[in-house]
């Protein structure tokens, strides 16, 4: 019997480990993996690159009339062969991952034309299932059907340590308690958001993945994904 093809929807507060662990399981088993936070950091990358973005606030006339013509779209690097985020054509992997990005993309995301716009565009992603997706709202809102839905949490702490190593891999200066203020304020932007608020779906699985090895949360998804396509195989016979 052929092994079905499914979403598989991972989400979860900012810096959990979602897209290591996302990407880990797409390879895996051979699904093609979506960042969607990426799609909403290069959404806020274009704003702060056009003037859209002044200080705190956003140009949102400007932005939803400009918002069509952002073509984000996923590839492998031909150098590394990871997956980079391209918007417009240009790989902007490393620059959505600023901290400049970091501080607006609570603000821009909430607005409902952008979650709309980028809403629609994961969801003709996913037509062919096949795909590995993590973000906020994954498994509520943009796949509530998803066959597999998991839901990551972690320490503030943690989760800051961890985006810290990655930005320092990166060559960028860091705050580790800058960082942490930054997540604590992105943890209560995506909670009380009005749009698309960030929580558990009912039938999702949760994982607190605090003092887990990179190593250790990949083996438990893949387990979790081979339990899931068991289920579905074991339903069909």
């Amino acid at each position: 019997m052929e092994t079905p093809r499914i979403i598989i929807a991972i989400d979860g507060f900012s810096s959990c480990g979602k897209s290591t662990m996302a990407k880990d399981l797409a390879r895996r088993i051979g699904y093609t993996y979506i960042d969607s936070g990426a799609m909403y950091r290069a959404v806020t990358l274009y704003c702060l690159q056009n003037g859209i973005i002044t200080g705190d606030s956003v140009d949102t006339r400007r932005l939803e009339a400009e918002i069509n013509d952002l073509h984000i779209t996923f590839a492998a690097d031909a150098e590394s062969g990871k997956q980079c985020t391209y918007l417009n054509g240009v790989c902007v992997e490393q620059a959505i991952r600023s901290m400049e990005v970091s501080r607006h993309v609570s603000t821009v995301s909430k607005l409902s034309f952008v979650r709309t716009a980028l809403v629609d565009a994961q969801r003709r992603i996913g037509q062919e299932k096949g795909i590995v997706m993590d973000g906020r709202d994954i498994g509520t809102t943009v796949f509530p059907d998803a066959e597999l839905k998991i839901f990551v949490t972690a320490s503030a702490r943690t989760r800051a340590q961890r985006r810290a190593d990655e930005m320092k891999a990166a060559g960028t200066p860091v705050n580790i308690d800058e960082i942490e203020q930054n997540i604590a304020q992105r943890d209560h932007n995506d909670l009380t958001r009005e749009i698309s608020p960030l929580r558990k779906a009912d039938d999702a699985i949760e994982l607190d993945n605090s003092h887990m090895s990179i190593d250790e949360q990949n083996e438990w998804l893949l387990a979790r994904y081979r339990e899931t396509i068991d289920r579905i195989a074991t339903s069909k016979a």
